[in-house]
């Protein structure tokens, strides 16, 4: 195979690319109607959508859903944060909580609509298991006292398949199969793919966007350097594999989701 031959082939895949994110753009506010089930003949309007991004470490939000957070700023939803702890595994939870509200104030999220939660059973450790009652508890109080209508969060395997991730998936399939979800909150699951698509960066993109998701959030270089700049705010977490991720992996760019099936609602548990 030539030389101009494969040159043309990596410029047709990158034009390709750009073309996908072009087209996103027009198609994102038609994904998010049907996700929240707004009726036909209406139209969907980000001011409607009162978001909550749960999770479960300061970084999370940059590392794993800046792409979500980014799009859903830019069609002017009220994006709110939870994390569910200080991230103080090293004894650094004060200064990884002000790292977090720099992260925040970057992607969009205004330090009010921050939420982060200091709670010795819910450590920040690989070995602790968090209780899904507690954890459920503080997340749905959340939702109902800012009338959330999103809430997304990480799947079963927690991107990382970090114990903690996974506690918090737990807790809301736990808050959606016993129906403890107002009516019209919609729950959505990050999609933890496999090693090689996740860290082949943007080359990943139309993958992600030809295979079945509910949401799909994809942003361009102006949003990846804005991304990019969000994860920098933590430096406490900048060793040298976090340099390596910012350049190649996926989450950095793109972001699909799952919808967490609901149950009836108001169900007791006896």
């Amino acid at each position: 195979m030539s030389i101009y031959l494969i040159f043309f082939l990596v410029l047709s895949y990158l034009v390709s690319i750009k073309c996908l994110y072009y087209r996103h753009r027009r198609t994102l506010v038609k994904s998010l109607k049907r996700v929240m089930n707004v009726l036909p003949g209406r139209e969907a309007d980000g001011a409607d959508i009162t978001a909550l991004i749960v999770t479960a470490h300061p970084d999370d939000e940059c590392m794993f859903f800046a792409p979500t957070i980014i799009r859903l700023v830019e069609l002017n939803a009220s994006v709110h944060l939870l994390c569910l702890s200080e991230g103080n595994y090293h004894n650094q939870g004060a200064q990884r909580k002000q790292e977090l509200l720099k992260s925040c104030a970057v992607l969009g999220i205004p330090a009010s609509r921050v939420t982060v939660v200091d709670h010795k059973k819910l450590p920040d450790d690989t070995k602790a298991e968090w209780s899904v009652s507690l954890v459920s508890s503080v997340i749905v109080r959340h939702i109902r006292a800012h009338s959330v209508n999103m809430v997304l969060t990480f799947d079963g395997k927690g991107v990382s398949g970090h114990a903690n991730h996974t506690a918090v998936h737990k807790a809301v399939s736990h808050l959606a199969s016993t129906g403890q979800v107002p009516n019209d909150c919609c729950l959505l699951s990050l999609v933890t793919v496999g090693l090689l698509r996740k860290y082949i960066a943007f080359l990943e993109l139309p993958l992600s966007w030809l295979l079945s998701s509910c949401l799909c959030c994809i942003i361009g270089s102006q949003g990846y350097r804005q991304a990019k700049a969000a994860m920098l705010c933590h430096r406490t977490q900048l060793l040298w594999f976090r340099y390596l991720y910012i350049t190649f992996s996926r989450y950095m760019f793109v972001n699909t989701f799952q919808m967490i099936p609901q149950g009836p609602k108001n169900l007791k548990i006896y």
